[in-house]
C-alpha cells in the first residue's frame, strides 16, 4: 500500500516506499541526482549504481564466445549478486539469455511476480514443502534423490501439472548430486523420473570446483566422471536433451565443457572469476558502490577514533565521516577496505568500522568537505577501486564482496534502456 504525508518543515512529499517525491530546491540545493532517483533519504546518502548497459554487453561477449548453438542460463542467485534480480533479468534476457537460474524458490517467487515468465531453474535443493509453490510457479527442479523426485511426482499430479526437471550429478564439487561413480543409482533415478507422467526430465548437469584454476587436472577429472555417467544413460537411452556444466571461469577457459547450455555467473557482472582466469577484453563491472562526506574535522594528535580506541592520531589530522558501516556489508574485521576514493585519490579508513559510518583520513585532501562523493566500488576520475582489489584486502573473492551488500543500500540502475531504481 502507497501513501503520502507532507512534511511540513520541508515542504517535501512522501511516498511510503521511501521515495522523494518532491524537494524544496532551497533548502536541499544540491542533492545529489542519485539519491533523488532510488529515494534515499537525504541523512544518509549511500547508495549502489548499476549498469544495465555494462550486463546487457557481458551477456552479448558470452553467447559470442559459445556461439548459437549454446544456450545461456544466467545466473541471478542473491539478488543478481547484489545487483538486482528483477532489472538484470530483463536485460540478459534482451541480449541473449534465454533461461534464468537462482538458488531457491523465493528468489525465483519475486522473478515471477515482476512478469519475468523465462524458463526458471532453481539450482540448490528444493525442499518438500516448497515444491507445491514450486509446481505453482512453473519452475524447473533440481533433482539429486528419489524421495525428493516422488514428493515433487506426487505434487505435480496432484495439480495436474507436469514439471521439467534437472538430475544433478556430483562429480567432485561434494555438494547435492548423486556420486558420479555410482551409475547403478543414477541410471534408476533417471529411469524412475522418466517413467513419471507427471515429471519431465529436462537436463542433466554437474558443477566444477576448480574451473577458476590455471590447473585444469582436477576440472578434468570431473568432465571425464560427467563423460561417464552421459555414456551410461546413453546406453540406457535414458540421456536427457539438456546438458550443462560450465560456469563462468569453464566458459572462459574450456570450451569442452560447453555442452548444450553455459551457466555464467559473475562474468555477466563483469568481474573475473578468479586472479588465474580473467575476462577477456570487452567485458565491463556493473557496480560501483557510492556515499558522501557527511561531516568533517579536525583531531589533535593523541586523540583516538572508533571503537576500541584502534587507532591514535600521530599528528593533527583532518577526519572525514561517511555514512555507511558493516551493516551495510562494508566489512568491519578481520579485516577492512583499506581505502576508499575520494577527490581522485585513495584515503585510508581509521579506526574500526561501526554499524553504520566510518571515519577516513583525509588531510592530505584539505579541499574536502561534507557532500563529496566517496567511491568504494568503482572508478572516480582516473582512480579505480575495484571488487577483485577489494576482495584481496578482506581476504576473500570478489563474490562475496558484491553478495554481502545489504538490502538497505539502494540500488540505482541506468541504461539498457532506460534508467530505474531497484
Amino acid at each position: 500500500m502507497t501513501y503520502e504525508t507532507e512534511n511540513r518543515s520541508t515542504h517535501s512529499t512522501w511516498k511510503g516506499t521511501g521515495q522523494i517525491t518532491e524537494l524544496a530546491p532551497d533548502l536541499l540545493p544540491d542533492q545529489p541526482s542519485e539519491e533523488r532517483q532510488v529515494g534515499a533519504w537525504v541523512e544518509r546518502p549511500t547508495w549502489i549504481e548499476v549498469d544495465l548497459s555494462a550486463i546487457a554487453n557481458n551477456t552479448r561477449l558470452i553467447q559470442s564466445l559459445v556461439g548459437p548453438r549454446v544456450s545461456v542460463l544466467a545466473c541471478l542467485k542473491a539478488n543478481a549478486y547484489g545487483h538486482g534480480a528483477v532489472n538484470v533479468a530483463r536485460t540478459v534476457l534482451r541480449h541473449g539469455a534465454e533461461r534464468i537460474g537462482v538458488a531457491m524458490v523465493s528468489e525465483a517467487r519475486q522473478l515471477r511476480e515482476a512478469g519475468i515468465n523465462a524458463p526458471l531453474h532453481i539450482l540448490g535443493d528444493t525442499p518438500s514443502w516448497q515444491m507445491y509453490e514450486a509446481v505453482h510457479l512453473d519452475l524447473i527442479i533440481t533433482l539429486c534423490t528419489f524421495e525428493s523426485a516422488r514428493v515433487l511426482s506426487l505434487i505435480a499430479q496432484t495439480l495436474g501439472k507436469i514439471v521439467k526437471v534437472h538430475v544433478k550429478i556430483d562429480t567432485g564439487m561434494g555438494r547435492l548430486g548423486f556420486c558420479a561413480q555410482d551409475t547403478g543409482n543414477i541410471v534408476a533415478l533417471v529411469r524412475e523420473i522418466a517413467q513419471s507422467p507427471s515429471l519431465d526430465l529436462e537436463g542433466i548437469f554437474t558443477h566444477f570446483a576448480m574451473a577458476d584454476a590455471a590447473d585444469k587436472r582436477y576440472t578434468c577429472m570431473q568432465l571425464d566422471r560427467f563423460h561417464q555417467v552421459l555414456r551410461v544413460l546413453e546406453a540406457e537411452n535414458l540421456r536427457p536433451s539438456l546438458v550443462h556444466a560450465a560456469n563462468s571461469a569453464a566458459l572462459l577457459s574450456m570450451p569442452e565443457t560447453f555442452f548444450d547450455l553455459v551457466r555464467p555467473g559473475i562474468a555477466l557482472y563483469g568481474l573475473d572469476p578468479s586472479s588465474e582466469i580473467r575476462l577477456p577484453e570487452g567485458f565491463h563491472p556493473a557496480l560501483s558502490f557510492k556515499t558522501r562526506v557527511v561531516h568533517v574535522k579536525m583531531v589533535s594528535a593523541g586523540e583516538s577514533i572508533s571503537y576500541g580506541c584502534a587507532f591514535t592520531a600521530r599528528r593533527p589530522t583532518r577526519v572525514a565521516t561517511l555514512p555507511v558501516g558493516y551493516a551495510d556489508g562494508f566489512r568491519r574485521a578481520p579485516y577492512n577496505w583499506g581505502t576508499v576514493l575520494i577527490h581522485g585519490q585513495e584515503a585510508p579508513i581509521l579506526g574500526r568500522i561501526c554499524m553504520d559510518q566510518c571515519m577516513i583520513d583525509v588531510t592530505h585532501l584539505p579541499q574536502t568537505c561534507v557532500g563529496d562523493e566517496v567511491v568504494l566500488i568503482g572508478r572516480q576520475g582516473s582512480a579505480t577501486l575495484t571488487a577483485e582489489q577489494v576482495s584481496q584486502r578482506l581476504g576473500t573473492i570478489s563474490y562475496e564482496v558484491i553478495a554481502e551488500l545489504l538490502a538497505r543500500v539502494p540500488r540505482v540502475a541506468h541504461g539498457d534502456p532506460v534508467e530505474c531504481y531497484l
